[in-house]
């Protein structure tokens, strides 16, 4: 046969060097629904087991809010399963049209377009809008599906530091003969959770004449006084050329993204973006669930508000417990370990006491920067996060981390 023994060894010996190094990394088999807490079978065999979920995008705990599943339901019934097609041949119905109104007038654009996810939208936008005369200038910690992006456009490719305003301006020097020029950011940042300085790269993209992109995939409905993401943060509304998030989040947690922005852009991702054109259509399902959210978030911030005070709540008691955390403001609040055994190590203890976290390491996040990436949801009730720091605190004492400096961690772990 053609997968011969001597080919099969190469990847056995690939596999088990990931497992000789400790950072393996393995499935944890959910057997509930997504919230608060679930019910995780790890090891395979073992037995279910109740647990806190501390590293979940369930930002506003939406994921099986029972009016959305309501929804589903309705959706499944009076649309069907699948579209078995894509969307510029039989795969639009009433419903995607009436989800891209609600997300046009929810992030206060001009129009927008689905894609099956926004790792889709972020492969399809660049392709389909710039050419060889143009240059992509990205922040150099945006996320992986937005590099896979910009490595399938034919424009050229550039970086700035990450947040670094005077790198940026020096780029912008650097490529103003080009035909267009697109700053490219995330909002939050998915593994630090620091915003863009969304309204001084507004300021910059308006002096130098380019255009701004932004994937506000970790901000889409709970960043901001009303959810609308960074871009009201930074009090910059109607100014980003460019947005994509993800339903896959906050607004819903199930699948499905987006390009919103100028009409322009969006109609030429509709006729020429290969995700767009070759992926089957966001089914039914999904797209009724979106939107029953994006209703419940538009008539409150309860939710919002809620993960606001967890926010603070958790920030504050990790910094005061002695753990290394990522300076923000976001509900992404990563543990600094720096090792990645350590990571694995500590996410174990923690499952252990009944809490649900997992190391982060090489190549998710650059070499000796490993964490563990806490993520807050507004289904947490202060007992969770008590539960979880006891948790966190225990851990921390058994590796003799709390209040150590990040040279100390290292010269007892490496990095």
């Amino acid at each position: 046969m053609a997968f011969q023994d001597n080919i099969r060894d190469i990847f056995k010996k690939e596999l088990n060097g990931i497992r000789d190094d400790g950072i393996f990394k393995a499935e944890r088999i959910i057997c509930a629904p997504q919230s608060s807490e679930i019910e995780v079978e790890f090891p395979a065999g073992s037995g279910k087991k109740n647990v806190i979920n501390m590293c979940a995008n369930n930002y506003l705990g939406l994921s099986s809010h029972p009016d959305v599943i309501k929804a589903a339901h309705q959706g499944l019934d009076h649309r069907g399963y699948g579209m078995s097609s894509v969307r510029f041949i039989c795969g639009t119905q009433d419903i995607h049209k009436e989800l891209e109104g609600k997300l046009t007038k929810f992030l206060g654009t001009e129009d927008t377009i689905l894609f099956p996810s926004c790792m889709d939208a972020n492969a399809g936008v660049f392709e389909a809008i710039l050419s060889d005369e143009d240059i992509m200038i990205a922040d150099r910690l945006v996320h992986a599906s937005i590099v896979d992006g910009m490595r399938l456009c034919k424009a050229q490719r550039d970086t700035y530091k990450h947040s670094n305003m005077v790198h940026l301006e020096e780029k912008l020097k650097l490529h103003q003969k080009a035909r267009l020029k697109v700053i490219i950011t995330d909002g939050s940042f998915s593994m630090d959770g620091d915003l863009a300085k969304l309204d001084k790269i507004v300021e910059l993209a308006e002096k130098y004449g380019a255009m701004v992109f932004l994937d506000d995939s970790h901000a889409s409905g709970f960043i901001g006084k009303t959810g609308r993401g960074t871009q009201e943060y930074c009090d910059v509304v109607g100014k980003i050329d460019i947005i994509t998030t993800t339903l896959g989040k906050a607004l819903g947690g199930a699948s499905g993204g987006c390009v919103s922005g100028r009409k322009e852009i969006v109609e030429l991702c509709r006729q020429k973006a290969r995700p767009y054109l070759f992926s089957n259509t966001i089914p039914p399902v999904v797209v009724s669930g979106a939107i029953k959210v994006l209703d419940i978030i538009s008539k409150t911030t309860e939710r919002r508000d809620k993960l606001e005070k967890n926010t603070i709540f958790w920030r504050k008691s990790l910094t005061e417990a002695g753990f290394i955390i990522k300076d923000g403001e976001t509900p992404i609040v990563p543990v600094m370990l720096f090792n990645a055994k350590l990571s694995q190590d500590i996410a174990k203890d923690l499952y252990d006491d009944g809490i649900y976290a997992v190391g982060f390491f090489f190549p998710v996040v650059p070499k000796g920067q490993a964490r563990i990436r806490t993520q807050l949801s507004a289904a947490h009730d202060i007992f969770h996060l008590e539960k979880a720091l006891d948790a966190f605190v225990k851990a921390g004492k058994k590796y003799d981390i709390l209040g150590k400096s990040k040279k100390e961690i290292i010269e007892r772990y490496g990095d």
